[in-house]
């Protein structure tokens, strides 16, 4: 059975307005995201963001830029908060920076950042230059600031506890995109001294779901979901093939939003990032945050059949 014929009408009325015909603001954010509490204070975010690696680096690609704005776009006008990015990322952080001030985005985004690099001094360097190329002076502080892959995690966290407590940044976190670092994301976080931790996981990648996230739960920690599809891995596995019956029961209309409702559906998820500059990928994606969720009996139904595909 497919959900095509579903899946296109919700695009073409989630995308209904106009996209980049103006500079002007978008809208209020449309109610009915799902939303999920941050722990340590209780403010609540939409469960699907947005991620910024590669597709958000082309400070050179006219096109290319002109798609990120109409993604942008969308994702604030659809209800988005939370915009995750990187100096590693080349020109993501300056492009997110610029756009979200031609698009008066600044008050309404949730923005997440991280510092990769040796050395307290070098840290303080290079979150000043993310923050000046997010353009964070428009809302008065970075909502997010995260060490990234743990590099020199405590010589930057010292620096962060510092820059939190004078309201530079509004919570501190850590990251990582491997399995393999997961013992250690799980002894910071039992540690009690972080807001935030972002790691990978997915039908694909699952292993964190072994003992990190219930770590990061009874901690206290919100978690961000990295690589939610694989890095488009995942969809390979299901090309050409008709979404299953059960996709109608969570109010799915495509494989996109199968996986991302498998993610959020996990109690511990605060928001997953899929990256993207398609102004009809952050709809679709978006679309994983309305609706019903799977159950236990269901998220392990759907990860038996990825494992079969």
């Amino acid at each position: 059975m497919s959900y095509a014929p579903a899946r296109r009408r919700f695009l073409r009325a989630a995308l209904a307005a106009p996209l980049a015909a103006t500079l002007a603001p978008a809208p209020a954010a449309q109610p009915g995201l799902m939303k999920r509490p941050i722990p340590r204070t209780g403010e609540l975010l939409p469960v699907v963001g947005l991620g910024t690696w590669q597709v958000f680096d082309v400070a050179r690609d006219k096109a290319g830029r002109a798609e990120a704005r109409e993604a942008l776009q969308a994702f604030a006008q659809l209800g988005g908060a939370l915009i995750d990015s990187s100096p590693m990322y080349g020109s993501s952080e300056s492009v997110a920076g610029d756009l979200a001030a031609e698009l008066g985005l600044h008050s309404q985004l949730f923005i997440a950042t991280k510092v990769w690099t040796q050395g307290r001094d070098a840290g303080v360097r290079q979150m000043q230059d993310s923050m000046r190329k997010l353009r964070t002076n428009l809302k008065g502080s970075l909502d997010l600031m995260q060490v990234h892959n743990l590099v020199d995690t405590a010589a930057h966290l010292d620096t962060l506890r510092g820059w939190k407590k004078d309201g530079r940044v509004r919570y501190l976190g850590v990251t990582h995109y491997h399995a393999g670092a997961h013992g250690d994301l799980e002894k910071i976080a039992r540690t009690g001294e972080l807001d935030f931790l972002q790691v990978n996981y997915s039908l694909a990648e699952p292993q964190a779901d072994r003992r990190l996230l219930q770590a990061a739960r009874d901690s206290g920690v919100a978690v961000i979901i990295n690589r939610p599809f694989a890095e488009g891995a995942m969809f390979a596995r299901v090309k050409g093939r008709p979404l299953p019956p059960f996709a109608a029961d969570i109010d799915c209309t495509s494989w996109a939003q199968i996986f991302l409702k498998w993610i959020i559906s996990h109690p511990a998820v605060t928001c997953a990032i899929p990256g993207t500059r398609s102004a009809r990928h952050v709809a679709d994606n978006l679309g994983a945050a309305r609706g019903r969720l799977p159950d236990e009996p269901l998220r392990r139904r759907i990860q038996e059949l990825f494992e079969r595909l």
